[in-house]
């Protein structure tokens, strides 16, 4: 048996109907180009002329190029009517896509709730509608919804369903957990079974996330039989979503030998699931296996510890396999080794036979229990091991700042910062208004630095986040503020900690300003030490 995947996703069709995501067409010919680049051989685009977004998606990829093959979405024909004559197999014929996703009912019970109709017609709906297709020459999958539920409701049915797919001509016969209920064993005994029941069937499968089983399921219905695999990146989906293909793509090329993508692109898995992430604009989590941010990061110091001589010691596969890396975590539960760890990572030389680690690790424990979060906080935990390493130059010292909020009836609120630096030796002092507080701040400390470092334009904030660390001391509480930053090529993460959260935000704000700064002369002194191709040459000569 073949041991090569074809992998469909549907992320642009099935991942939409997630709550909360809402792509424009040019958000889904972006995702569509990276899909591409990923090597996933089908794309599912939508359902042509539903609406004017898929109506321009299905217009303008045929502009791309792509290698994927493009596919339209549609449902059979309308009962008692004639496929050719029907307006929704018009629009996929329209649509100029190379492959035609047809869905079907396999389960009885909604041909008789849903439909209101009789088997023997949704069978004559199901072929006159893939044959129709067939005749205009595209290639069709065809999706039997609530096929598990079918089969285990009604299995001769089911099967029937299948077959008049496969008689009419379908290319892949998809079976479909359309509610998400069935489980692994069930998949696998139902999906064994077909191939005794539909021999040279290609046979496919499309799971739902409801009782979280989607991902097992799918292996389980490959290690059956099944050869297509349809899924969507991150998983997202109606209710509790799709069969995540992060997770899918690797586990079978991997863990079980099958062919989907190549090495070479499963390396773009994570950055490609960051990309879409963005694109929806929504929050991946942390967790997620394979290409989330905490994947493959280790916080124990014994954990640390034994990474460090190997990392097979609490690595299950190798993180640049799929394109992300290994991270070390420093927090109150880290050892020696992690500082080491962490240090090396930023190009410093730690001595961990000397106290110099451990102090740092103390000062850690002790910031951390005030509060401090360094996990999130890169940047901060970077200047702090600079500062210990006798590696920091003060480019400005804080003197004082200032804030005015007013408010007047029938008016928006105004907030200005003074803020008051030594730069250089001289006393440098800027007032600048902002939409609230920490905005004032910002642009206050900004204009300053900006007049001797000019490179601190091209920096930005993109994200402020206020967390209540004692809720039971109400507005006395103490907060931690973290701040994410970003300039034209790298973002990081600087925190805050106080009991106002004035000062926090202050905090944050002037370590990213001192890491962005810190960033520009490192640069500087790469620069130094490694000559510019002109240079080069004139060195050579």
């Amino acid at each position: 048996m073949s041991k090569s995947i074809s992998i469909f996703d549907t992320t642009l069709r099935d991942g939409t109907q997630g709550e909360g995501i809402s792509l424009s067409a040019d958000d889904k010919l972006k995702i569509a180009k990276k899909l591409d680049d990923l090597g996933v051989h089908y794309i599912e685009g939508g359902i042509p002329g539903s609406n004017s977004k898929d109506i321009e998606f299905f217009k303008r990829v045929q502009q791309l190029g792509l290698s994927a093959k493009i596919t339209a979405f549609g449902s059979t024909r309308r009962k008692d009517s004639q496929a050719d004559q029907d307006a929704n197999l018009k629009r996929i014929i329209e649509s100029g896509a190379q492959a035609a996703t047809l869905v079907g009912k396999s389960w009885d019970f909604h041909v008789h709730t849903a439909l209101q109709t009789t088997l023997e017609e949704n069978l004559a709906m199901i072929y006159d509608s893939i044959a129709y297709l067939k005749q205009q020459g595209l290639e069709v999958i065809f999706d039997a919804e609530h096929f598990f539920d079918g089969y285990k409701n009604n299995p001769e049915y089911a099967v029937s369903v299948l077959k008049k797919a496969q008689e009419a001509g379908a290319d892949w016969l998809v079976m479909c957990d359309t509610n998400g209920g069935t489980l692994p064993h069930e998949i696998s005994s139902i999906v064994t079974t077909l191939h005794t029941d539909i021999p040279q069937a290609n046979l496919g499968i499309h799971t739902h996330n409801d009782c979280e089983l989607a991902v097992a399921n799918t292996l389980s219905a490959v290690q059956a039989g099944a050869r297509q695999v349809q899924g969507t990146i991150n998983g997202y989906g109606e209710r509790c979503g799709n069969a995540n293909l992060c997770s899918i793509i690797p586990s079978l090329q991997l863990k079980l030998g099958y062919e989907c993508i190549g090495e070479e692109r499963l390396k773009q898995l994570t950055n490609t699931a960051r990309y879409i992430s963005e694109i929806a604009n929504v929050h991946m989590p942390i967790n997620q296996p394979y290409v989330g941010n905490a994947a493959f990061a280790h916080k124990g110091g014994i954990h640390v510890s034994a990474i460090l001589r190997d990392s097979r010691t609490y690595e299950h596969i190798v993180p640049e396999w799929v394109g992300n890396k290994q991270r070390v975590l420093v927090s109150d539960l880290s050892g020696q080794s992690n500082i080491v760890s962490k240090a090396h990572d930023m190009g410093l030389d730690f001595d961990q036979t000397n106290e110099q680690s451990r102090k740092v690790i103390d000062k850690i424990k002790d910031l951390e229990h005030q509060g401090y979060t360094f996990e999130a906080a890169d940047a901060s935990l970077e200047l702090l091991l600079r500062e210990a390493g006798g590696e920091m130059k003060e480019l400005f010292t804080f003197e004082s700042f200032k804030m005015l909020v007013e408010k007047t009836a029938g008016r928006p609120v105004v907030s200005e910062a003074f803020v008051k630096l030594n730069i250089a030796g001289n006393n440098v002092y800027t007032a600048a208004e902002g939409n609230g507080p920490v905005n004032a701040l910002d642009n206050a400390l900004r204009k300053a630095l900006v007049q001797y470092f000019p490179a601190i334009k091209e920096m930005h904030l993109s994200d402020y986040k206020v967390r209540v660390l004692d809720e039971k001391d109400a507005t006395a509480a103490k907060v931690r503020v973290l701040i994410e930053s970003r300039d034209i090529n790298n973002s990081w993460n600087t925190v805050g900690v106080s009991g106002n959260v004035i000062e926090a935000s202050w905090e944050a704000l002037v370590d990213s300003m001192r890491y962005a700064l810190l960033g520009q002369i490192l640069q500087k002194e790469r620069d130094v030490e490694e000559p510019s191709a002109d240079q080069r040459g004139l060195i050579n000569h």
